[in-house]
């Protein structure tokens, strides 16, 4: 066993790989950007290195500096996380070359999942079934459209070289086939440098059911599966294992076919085989289909961890250290349910928009496992993925780990960014998810009913009142002898407002809440409001007032002296709405648009974001152009001024 390991990644995922390596008595190094000089991975480590910029090309994406980093402190091994180097090939070999150990699968077998057209002809070869679609070279569009009206339609087009829904199009009609294309290909150029797509069938009512393997270069064993059909842009928000419904005919069919899978190309370390499932008649044998095996540690790890008493980074760095599998697959065994959710800085009513800020306040329940990179204090970048924490729940059913999860969801805290909290509440609490009735298109089906916010109650106002006020922190300032001394506060949110007042009566306060008026008692470190317990509780940051719960409710208190400035970014100004770089502009100035019509596309947080017309109008100027880095609240596009 090698001494000293390098963490070639940053945030949960590096925290994650150092937490193991301690408990094996490792030391551990990590890299980091200018961005991330301060951050929680970097604290933790025995060792940290600076590696360049903000930007992951010049920093986690350097390759020869982050080996030299290895070099330069004494490691003996890299771990590459996921995402970022964690499968490229030639990162593999560098690493190799400089005579340290990859820990992870050879150059040879992430190349041959690299590319997802390959990967499928080598799984047909080897006997795993795959979806019907065209995965040929030639990538002519006319080719390409023949290909899928041959199919039929709905089809999806895929990014050969992709990941995480980039370069990504489900197409149901003919129509609308090339302007899918073209989206699909630019999306894949930016992300992954390689424009060519593979054309599958979609599968009506589709589960992504995926199977955790781990191999030693030579034998292979399975950790049964995980499900990942809950996703919404095709990217993963819940997954939970083992999947529902699941028969033990089915789960030993896709064990071994995942096995047949990571044996036929070698596999070391842990992997992941996904499959399209079709869940249109329940879970059948002859009713799953390869889509692409993830050469790397997964985000969603946990919860097979959860079910199985595995520590899956342990296992990695025993096997990349020389030795065998720790277990043969009989030994393996299911206990419980567990399930993970993924709370992300993102502005779900704005299109699940990733979003940024500094948490000034960041509380977890207790009896939750928390997967996270970020402190309170801690700033979400725009330059990396925006995830805050991973919460993970087990229980003995899925009843049990779901109520666990509803409940850990409505104990966690976070000002300072919005965030996708409420939402992933929401989906627990759904009907639907509840009874196990999980496939991809879930999400898009409710998303209004799952994105909805509730009428605010007078007595969640109330709360936020008493914490701007600071009552339970001592005496509200002022005194009356014969009756209460009442103090105001204006609280807002959006076009609402609220005139409050707050009096301490006794050992009591009284609040008002426009009209009506609400009694609050202190008991035991909680509030009382009109003689029931409150769900949870508030926090004063600045002008803002939290109050945390199931929906979390975020107010403003106006500053009296505050002049309002009025950018005009109404309708008619087209505002980036997060930092990034203007990837394409499609009008001039004299165009006229209809409400609607695409105006630009920025790109952010590696991915793209199309910026339409607010109203129909005439183009009176282009204040950006192609290319070009912009802030959030930037003017992109003005539209002239309606008579």
């Amino acid at each position: 066993m090698f001494d000293t390991i390098l963490i070639a990644n940053r945030g949960e995922i590096a925290c994650r790989v150092i937490r193991s390596a301690r408990a094996l008595g490792l030391r551990s190094v990590a890299v980091y950007s200018e961005a991330d000089a301060g951050a929680a991975h970097v604290a933790m480590a025995d060792q940290a290195v600076l590696i360049g910029g903000p930007r992951p090309a010049d920093s986690y994406l350097r390759g020869e500096r982050i080996i030299q980093a290895a070099l330069d402190t004494g490691a003996q091994a890299i771990h590459p996380g996921y995402g970022f180097l964690s499968e490229n090939p030639e990162f593999v070999d560098a690493v190799e070359a400089a005579g340290l150990v990859f820990i992870g699968p050879s150059a040879s077998a992430i190349r041959a999942m690299g590319l997802k057209d390959a990967a499928k002809a080598l799984m047909e070869k080897a006997g795993v079934p795959i979806v019907p679609g065209y995965m040929g070279s030639n990538q002519e569009p006319a080719h390409l459209q023949a290909a899928a009206d041959k199919i039929g339609y709905p089809v999806l087009i895929k990014a050969v070289a992709g990941g995480g829904g980039k370069g990504m199009r489900l197409v149901e009609r003919s129509k609308d086939f090339a302007d899918a294309l073209a989206s699909a290909q630019g999306e894949a150029s930016t992300a992954f440098g390689n424009a060519a797509v593979l054309i599958e069938k979609y599968i009506q009512q589709p589960r992504h059911i995926e199977v955790q393997v781990f191999g030693d270069g030579t034998n292979a064993v399975h950790l049964f599966e995980r499900d990942c059909s809950l996703q919404r842009r095709h990217q993963k928000v819940i997954e939970e294992a083992p999947a529902p419904g699941m028969t033990a005919e089915m789960r030993a069919a896709m064990g071994t076919a995942a096995v047949r899978a990571a044996e036929a190309i070698g596999y070391k370390g842990a992997g992941t085989v996904e499959f399209i499932v079709d869940g249109s008649n329940g879970l059948r044998p002859d009713g799953f289909w390869f889509m692409e095996m993830n050469t790397r540690l997964q985000v969603e790890h946990p919860v097979t961890e959860a079910i199985t008493g595995v520590d899956l980074v342990e296992w990695q760095l025993r096997v990349a250290s020389g030795e065998s599998l720790p277990c043969a697959q009989d030994d393996l065994t299911i206990t419980g349910h567990a399930f993970e959710a993924r709370l992300y800085a993102e502005d779900v009513p704005a299109g699940f928009l990733p979003a940024t800020g500094t948490l000034s306040h960041l509380r977890f329940p207790a009896d939750a496992r928390i997967d996270s990179g970020v402190r309170e204090g801690d700033t979400i970048s725009p330059w990396y993925d925006p995830m805050i924490a991973k919460v993970i729940t087990h229980g003995a059913t899925r009843a049990i780990a779901l109520s666990k999860l509803r409940a850990a969801l409505e104990g966690t805290q976070v000002a300072g960014s919005v965030t996708n909290l409420a939402f992933l509440g929401a989906l627990t609490r759904h009907q639907g998810f509840r009874a196990g009735e999980v496939d991809t298109g879930l999400i898009g089906r409710d998303l209004d009913a799952l994105t909805a916010e509730p009428a605010i109650a007078d007595a969640t106002v109330a709360l936020a009142a008493l914490a701007a006020m600071g009552a339970g922190q001592g005496d509200l300032q002022g005194f009356a002898l014969w009756t209460p001394l009442w103090q105001t506060v204006v609280l807002e949110r959006g076009e609402a407002r609220w005139d409050c007042a707050v009096a301490r009566v006794g050992k009591e306060w009284a609040v008002r809440v426009g009209d009506a008026t609400l009694s609050a008692e202190r008991r035991a470190g909680a509030w009382w409001i009109d003689g029931q317990r409150a769900a949870s509780d508030a926090q004063v940051v600045g002008n803002t007032v939290s109050v945390f719960g199931a929906h979390t409710v975020q107010f403003t208190r106006p500053d009296p002296l505050a002049v309002d400035a009025d950018a005009g970014a109404g309708a008619g100004i087209v505002l980036a709405p997060m930092p990034g770089m203007v990837k394409a502009v499609f009008v001039n100035a004299g165009d006229v648009v209809e409400k609607g019509a695409r105006l630009a596309i920025l790109e952010a947080m590696k991915m793209e974001h199309t910026l339409t017309a607010g109203r129909d109008g005439t183009v009176a100027e282009v204040l950006a152009k192609a290319g070009q880095q912009v802030e959030a609240g930037a003017a992109l596009i003005a539209l002239a001024e309606e008579e």
